[in-house]
């Protein structure tokens, strides 16, 4: 695998946290029983972008062309994957 597929299934990641992000905060108007709730869930979801965009950027420092298998153990790619290929599949309400 390509450092640059790698990034492509980061932003994806990133999409999916952001759309959830925005959801999130859309419901913490609803009611002021669950406000706290959802407040709570988008300070986590942030966290979760932040944590997304600190591996971007460090993807970011590679060569798009080289394999990702240089740069990582495969115990470290498959946790990566397995993390990516999580985020990208969850839907808003399941963040």
């Amino acid at each position: 695998m390509k450092i640059k597929e790698l990034l492509e299934l980061v932003e994806e990641a990133i999409a999916n946290v952001k759309v959830a992000i925005v959801v999130s905060r859309q419901r913490i108007f609803e009611s002021p029983h669950t406000s706290w709730e959802f407040t709570q869930r988008s300070l986590e979801l942030q966290d979760e972008l932040d944590r997304l965009n600190r591996i971007k950027s460090y993807l970011l420092k590679f060569d798009p062309e080289e394999d990702a298998e240089k740069r990582f153990s495969k115990e470290e790619l498959e946790e990566l994957l397995e993390y990516l290929s999580t985020i990208r599949e969850m839907k808003e309400h399941e963040f």
